[in-house]
């Protein structure tokens, strides 16, 4: 199977310039592992129309059921994304939610429906309801209100994918790491991708179907710590490993020195990857803020087999 073309290859798309945070963090040369959110689960509320820089609560969902819904699912572990379909939703269309668990062995997607806001107050959080979904489902940012460049990279990703597989793409809120545009999530796999590029969504759709790594481009596995979303991407390519289920984070040690060290089991037995941290210092992490800032970098050092 024919890997996605790598990032640095690509050509800046002809709207961007070095006022783009995805540009310069390329330029740059900014690190894309361990920049996955934390939460495993996750509820996706399809909403149509323009949303605000806060998504769900600043779009034309009705704003306090929308922090209530927040609150609400943040206290279970859940992140709420706002999802849309590409293009123009039909008029009067019913709406729908989606739960995902993405933690190893419970991977599931479920859908359902409502018709008022406030009904997913009342939405059981525990997966007990809803239509189970078993095919990859993949989400692209295309939040042009929180980071110009999720817009001008992720839609035209979005609607490539859609071309490929239809109904099964969703323009989405913000992921996070606005700079690794065009940000990519696949679940229920949970893998988070950034970079990617419109001309490779067949390959990209063809490693999601096989369950495969696309290492070039993932920046973790959600719901992992950082250092350890670094490490498995690591362990994937310096072991030469595709399947996403050949790998699994067992533990992962508090910094210390500036290393955490992270056991994982493969198809080998034990291994230990030891993962540097590091403060790194950068301008204009976001199109929105020009100004110095900094970021932590998480750059895996060394494999070793753990003796047992």
């Amino acid at each position: 199977m024919t890997e996605p073309q790598a990032p640095h290859q690509s050509h800046p798309h002809p709207r961007e310039s070095l006022a783009r945070c995805a540009l310069r963090a390329q330029l740059r040369g900014d690190t894309m592992l361990g920049t996955a959110f934390p939460a495993a689960r996750l509820l996706l509320i399809e909403q149509p129309g323009p949303w605000g820089r806060d998504g769900l609560r600043t779009s034309h969902f009705d704003g306090d059921t929308a922090l209530a819904l927040e609150r609400r699912a943040s206290a279970a572990g859940i992140r709420v994304q706002a999802i849309r379909g590409p293009g123009r939703t039909a008029r009067g269309a019913r709406r729908r939610w989606a739960l995902v668990d993405t933690r190893i062995g419970r991977e599931s997607l479920r859908w359902g429906s409502f018709d008022r806001d406030a009904d997913l107050l009342e939405l059981p959080l525990d997966g007990s309801t809803g239509i189970a979904d078993e095919a990859p489902l993949y989400l692209v940012c295309a939040h042009s209100k929180h980071d110009t460049c999720c817009a001008l990279r992720g839609r035209p990703v979005a609607a490539a994918i859609e071309s490929v597989r239809p109904g099964r793409v969703f323009e989405c809120s913000h992921l996070g790491g606005d700079r690794f545009a065009a940000n990519v999530l696949v679940l229920p796999a949970g893998l988070l991708y950034g970079r990617v590029l419109p001309f490779a969504a067949a390959e990209f759709v063809a490693a999601a179907e096989a369950d495969e790594v696309v290492g070039a481009l993932l920046r973790g596995r959600v719901g992992l710590p950082s250092a350890a979303q670094a490490a498995l991407a690591f362990a994937y390519e310096h072991l030469a490993l595709r399947r996403r289920t050949d790998l699994q984070v067992r533990s992962t040690s508090p910094v210390n020195g500036g290393v955490s060290v992270v056991r994982i089991a493969g198809p080998h037995g034990l291994l230990d990857v030891s993962v540097r941290v590091d403060t790194v210092a950068a301008t204009g992490l976001t199109c929105a803020n020009p100004r110095p800032n900094q970021y932590l970098s998480y750059r895996p050092l060394s494999v070793v087999p753990v003796e047992e």
